[in-house]
């Protein structure tokens, strides 16, 4: 069994020798101090140490979550650019399935394709902060969004590429390509003001700027109609295609063609002017669709440069 009696300090120098003598009652005073003194010391390490992790853990955490926020901030605006470029495809959806003879997808189909989904509740650990698991959750949402737009586009130019494969030969005589190489868009389809008396009056067709002499070409097989010199046309071409569709082109400085000629797509048909009503050299070009004016921008598939 432990017992304390007594406890001798001692000293030794070139002095002499020096001791300290503790009784029973000083010697267990003595340690329980010393014991005492050991736990508070402890404690106080212990406390120091956690309060030093913990703050390194706080800081560890505002450094990944700002990081994850800024990741996420990334992503929504990478997702708000490829929503806006799938608006931009929607609208070629539409203009390639009337070129194709196809009719556009419904609206409530395209809402169809693209809701019914909500985020699933446990999705994420339980430790994140509320306000990131919510941008994940929106996120997903985001992501999932597109997802399946992206897959209603896929199928709409699936089944495009079906129907024109099957009806090659009625597209080529549908205008389908430019009619100038290159060129900047002037006054488009729609109401304007006229440039020259500066009254407002419909704009049956698009006007194109480049320069005098650049060569015309037929955007589909068909027949000229006419190929002469009109007015405020000036000298102007007029051809019918099949399917119901006529094109026109006006204020030439040359016409390539004759009236009953017949004419492939490509083919030069003229030479860019400022004949007629004009106020610089530019083509005037207009489709007709069963002998209504159609947006000759619809049936643009390669850019022309604004």
């Amino acid at each position: 069994m432990f017992s304390i009696k007594n406890i001798i300090i001692q000293k030794e120098t070139d002095a002499g020798v020096s001791q300290w003598h503790f009784g029973k009652t000083k010697s267990l005073f003595f340690i329980i101090t010393i014991v005492f003194l050991s736990v508070i010391l402890i404690f106080i390490s212990a406390e120091f140490l956690s309060n030093y992790l913990y703050e390194q853990r706080i800081s560890e955490f505002r450094s990944n979550y700002n990081n994850v926020s800024l990741t996420i901030e990334k992503l929504h605006k990478k997702i708000k650019e490829l929503d806006k470029e799938l608006q931009i495809l929607e609208e070629k959806d539409s203009a390639i399935r009337s070129y194709a003879g196809m009719p556009d997808i419904d609206r409530d189909i395209r809402k169809l394709g693209v809701g019914g989904y909500t985020a699933r509740s446990g999705r994420y650990l339980d430790n994140l902060a509320p306000a990131i698991t919510n941008e994940l959750a929106a996120l997903e949402l985001d992501i999932e969004k597109i997802s399946r737009e992206i897959n209603l586009e896929l199928s709409s130019y699936s089944s495009i590429y079906k129907k024109v494969q099957e009806n090659i030969h009625r597209i080529s005589k549908i205008p389908s390509i430019r009619p100038v190489e290159g060129g900047y868009l002037n006054s488009t389809f729609g109401f304007r003001n006229d440039p020259i008396d500066n009254v407002r009056r419909f704009h049956h067709g698009q006007d194109i700027t480049v320069k005098t002499g650049t060569p015309v070409l037929a955007p589909a097989d068909g027949v000229v109609k006419r190929a002469y010199y009109a007015g405020g046309f000036g000298n102007h071409i007029k051809i019918k295609h099949e399917s119901g569709y006529t094109t026109l082109f006006a204020h030439l400085s040359k016409i390539k063609v004759k009236h009953g000629q017949k004419v492939k797509r490509g083919e030069i048909i003229g030479l860019t002017g400022n004949t007629g009503r004009s106020t610089a050299p530019h083509l005037h070009y207009e489709i007709h669709y069963n002998g209504e004016p159609q947006n000759p921008l619809d049936y643009f598939f390669s850019e022309i440069r604004k």
